[in-house]
C-alpha cells in the first residue's frame, strides 16, 4: 500500500463521515450503533467494502422520503445488521471455526 493509497483512503473516509454528519440526529445515532456492531462482528473486509456507504445511501433515501429511521430498519439494529451480512464471512465465524477445530498440539 503506497502513501497515495493511504491518502486517498483517508479522503474517502472523511467524505463518508461528512455524509453521516449531514443526516438527521436520529439517523446518525442508529448509523453509529450499526457501525459499532458491524466493526465488532461484521464481515471481513468491511472497511474496504461498500457496505457502510450503501447504508448511508439507504439512509439518505429514507430522509428524502421523510421516513423515520426505525421505520426503515425496525427496532432491532443488531437483527437488521445480521440480515445485511448473513451471506458474508465474518470475524465471528472465523473465531467460532477456530474454537471448533482440533486442539493444537506442539511437539517438542
Amino acid at each position: 500500500m503506497s502513501i497515495q493509497d493511504i491518502i486517498e483512503g483517508k479522503k474517502q473516509w472523511r467524505a463518508h463521515v461528512a455524509r453521516v454528519k449531514a443526516l438527521p440526529p436520529d439517523y446518525q445515532i442508529v448509523y453509529k450503533e450499526m457501525q459499532r456492531y458491524l466493526f465488532k462482528v461484521g464481515p471481513i473486509g468491511l472497511a474496504d467494502g461498500r457496505l457502510l456507504p450503501e447504508i448511508v445511501d439507504f439512509f439518505e433515501e429514507g430522509v428524502a422520503a421523510g421516513t423515520g429511521v426505525l421505520e426503515l430498519i425496525g427496532n432491532d439494529v443488531a437483527a437488521f445488521c445480521d440480515d445485511l451480512i448473513k451471506d458474508s464471512r465474518t470475524y465471528a465465524d472465523d473465531y467460532q471455526k477456530s474454537l471448533s477445530g482440533k486442539p493444537r498440539t506442539d511437539e517438542t
